[in-house]
């Protein structure tokens, strides 16, 4: 008997106060795909709770436009500034909020964890990060946001994918020094 393909879509969330990054990974058997990334722009919003509000509003669109299946969002690193964290910690909250309203479980990804799946490095700056993305899920250079934040939201999706169990490759690599060797055309 043919197993029917799985499908599975994963909304990833790089929380901000500023700007909030998000990606979109479609799962199909053990392939993922990205369909969509941006960016949620809060810097018009002067007052902090209009921010929030505006969060929630733009993740359950998001939500509702995607139907995604699981969310994977970054957890807010331990910073010096208090209030800063103190906001971080709400916009992040007011997210799962969102996700949680549409019964959508969620898994949070310290960012040192997310830049090691993706790049190998958790010290990998947000460029690194994006240009692995960018070739991983071969989508072209025009697609990259001017905001790295979308990236890291789709890094945290994929990071979720490679957590949900490890896919069959295509061809067998025995690292990322093998991969390069025998893919030297993604390597530009």
């Amino acid at each position: 008997m043919i197993q029917p393909v799985r499908e599975k879509i994963i909304l990833g969330i790089d929380p901000g106060t500023t700007i909030m990054g998000y990606g979109v990974l479609r799962i199909v058997g053990t392939r993922p795909e990205m369909v969509a990334m941006g960016v949620i722009d809060l810097r018009k919003l002067g007052n902090h709770y209009l921010k929030l509000r505006h969060i929630h509003e733009r993740v359950l669109g998001i939500i509702e436009s995607y139907l995604p299946d699981e969310l994977a969002i970054e957890a807010p690193f331990f910073g010096k500034n208090v209030q800063s964290m103190l906001k971080l910690g709400r916009a992040q909250g007011v997210a799962m909020a969102a996700a949680l309203s549409r019964d959508i479980p969620i898994t949070e990804y310290a960012p040192l964890k997310i830049k090691m799946a993706i790049t190998g490095n958790g010290q990998a700056s947000k460029e690194q990060v994006a240009d692995m993305l960018q070739r991983i899920l071969k989508f072209s250079k025009e697609e990259l946001p001017v905001f790295m934040d979308a990236t890291d939201g789709l890094a945290a999706a994929y990071c979720h994918f490679l957590q949900m169990g490890r896919p069959v490759m295509e061809k067998g690599y025995s690292g990322w020094k093998d991969f390069i060797a025998k893919n030297p055309e993604k390597v530009k």
